[in-house]
């Protein structure tokens, strides 16, 4: 089907047109309007997966005329390649699932909130499949609003701050990068073209100090949403805030969102630039991995601890991305996949102990093992996959990731930052101690019920892709290589076309005369050559 990419995203506004003629009141048939239309998305879009070609090229493509006024041209021009084809996907399982975590956690405004979900899933996938520039941050801008009304509306009783902060932060640095977009396709009429389509920026010829500016502007967008620190601020209020729904659509999904614009555009559009900010960025990333740890140990809220688990995590993909060499951007792309299932799960046993206690403090459980074992079992593969144990998701990302990042020039980054894993064991090991062993002596939680058929019913297919993806992932891995050598070669195409030119300038200069002050040239140019070819 050549518009299947059509037919998947916008598959949940048909369920929004249906919720519309339902009765308010009727909130057996909104759930169950929402949770088919999801499960209907998640179909259609396994015949992307199936039909999908390994190969560099983006596929399912559809390219049409949409709006022209004077200068601008704006087409709606969609696909997918390796990089977004997971996430595609990981956003269609993801939803079933959140609708299915609402069944009885929400009771005021049902109709409106399934409205929410569907509008946040159509935004979602259309960020994730938008090859024209001015289509993705129209997508972009439009996950912004259900997400501020499911939290706003649906929210703890501190959300109108987090509403409000979470707000302010995406759309500041959305602003910025509408800017950079817009300069970046002035620039481009300059050398004929017409319009906002991604793939015609990747070869235009941009001088240094410019890239610094665009990269930075797309950057300061992305870091907010990914989130990295100190942008960070916004995510353990609008996580500890939100429903549970949201949370897990925010750790599984939304957050991709900062992770995807960097390596779909941010570092092919401005090479360069990437290489410029590489250490600062790196070492943002190590921050964040080690502060949000340290701040994670101490948190009493279980919620509040798996947010600042999400910032940590976030950091490895950043430090791997920015390797710039197929080991580390393989074990971040992998890893997005890893915390998107791990991170959600953890979610979402958050709300099944918030159901029953309405409460997440710590110290407000203890011993629920012996009270709920089916919940202790699953809540141990979960936390055991977030710490990134051998056979579960978490490892191999990880473990990529670290690889990638000691063969690159981020050595002595990844070497400090590896100690986040060490610090990861501590935080999650020791909340999963607290609240699940110990002696079972609050009333309240003598009385708890263990998970029910639905609740195990959500988590059964996460349990099943966190064996799944860690100890076989090659599947995963085998589409994701091509796009992935391609972006890096994009990434690396300045300084490599730069070396080969200036290799045979040096070459004959050292057969005639190996004068002292041409000493330093070969060993910083040769590498230079060399490096790229090596990944």
């Amino acid at each position: 089907m050549s518009n299947i990419l059509s037919v998947m995203t916008f598959l949940p506004i048909v369920g929004v047109l249906l919720l519309l003629f339902i009765p308010k009141g009727s909130n057996g048939a909104l759930r169950s309007v929402a949770l088919v239309t999801t499960v209907v998305t998640f179909i259609a879009s396994l015949p992307i997966l199936t039909g999908y070609q390994t190969n560099a090229e983006y596929q399912f493509v559809e390219n049409v005329p949409w709006i022209a006024a004077g200068p601008f041209a704006m087409r709606y021009n969609i696909g997918i390649d390796g990089i977004s084809l997971w996430l595609v996907i990981l956003t269609t399982f993801i939803m079933p699932i959140a609708v299915l975590s609402t069944w009885t956690a929400v009771e005021d405004k049902v109709k409106e909130y399934m409205i929410c979900l569907l509008i946040l899933e159509t935004a979602m996938l259309g960020a994730f499949i938008s090859l024209d520039l001015f289509l993705f941050y129209i997508f972009w801008e439009l996950m912004l609003i259900p997400m501020y009304f499911m939290i706003g509306i649906w929210g703890g009783k501190n959300r109108l701050y987090a509403t409000v902060k979470f707000f302010i932060y995406t759309l500041v640095g959305s602003l910025l990068m509408l800017v950079a977009l817009i300069y970046l396709y002035f620039l481009g009429t300059k050398t004929g073209i017409t319009d906002f389509s991604l793939v015609h920026f990747f070869d235009l010829k941009i001088d240094p100090a410019t890239q610094t500016w665009l990269f930075a502007a797309f950057a300061l967008a992305f870091a907010v949403k990914v989130p990295m620190f100190p942008l960070h601020t916004w995510l353990p209020d609008a996580h500890t805030e939100a429903p549970t729904a949201g949370s897990v659509i925010l750790a599984a999904i939304m957050l991709k969102m900062g992770t995807y614009g960097f390596i779909r555009f941010a570092m092919p559009l401005f090479p360069e630039a990437t290489h410029q900010f590489t250490p600062l960025i790196a070492t943002l990333a190590v921050i964040g991995i080690i502060y949000a740890a340290l701040v994670a140990m101490v948190q009493e809220d279980v919620k509040k601890l798996v947010a600042y688990s999400s910032v940590a995590h976030l950091g490895f993909v950043m430090l791997g991305l920015f390797a710039l060499n197929e080991q580390g951007v393989t074990g971040a792309l992998l890893q997005n996949l890893n915390h998107g299932i791990s991170t959600g799960a953890l979610f979402l046993i958050v709300g099944f102990i918030y159901e029953r206690r309405h409460t997440r403090l710590i110290t407000d459980f203890g011993g629920l093992s012996k009270q709920m074992p089916i919940f202790a079992v699953i809540f141990m593969i979960v936390t055991l996959s977030s710490v990134a144990l051998p056979g579960t998701n978490g490892f191999v990302g990880e473990f990529l990731i670290l690889v990638g990042g000691f063969e690159s020039s981020l050595r002595w980054w990844t070497i400090i930052a590896s100690s986040g894993v060490i610090f990861a064991a501590v935080y999650m090991l020791w909340m999963f101690q607290r609240v699940m062993f110990g002696e079972l002596d609050n009333p309240k939680n003598q009385a708890l019920l263990d998970l029910n058929a639905r609740e195990i019913a959500i988590m059964v297919p996460l349990l099943v892709m966190i064996f799944v993806l860690g100890v076989y992932p090659n599947p995963f891995i085998e589409k994701m290589t091509p796009s992935i050598k391609k972006v890096i070669a994009h990434t690396r195409i300045e300084p490599v076309t730069t070396a080969k030119v200036a290799v045979p300038a040096v070459a004959p200069a050292a057969e005639v005369a190996p004068a002292d002050h041409a000493a330093p040239v070969h060993p910083v140019t040769e590498p230079a050559a060399e490096k790229p070819a090596a990944h």
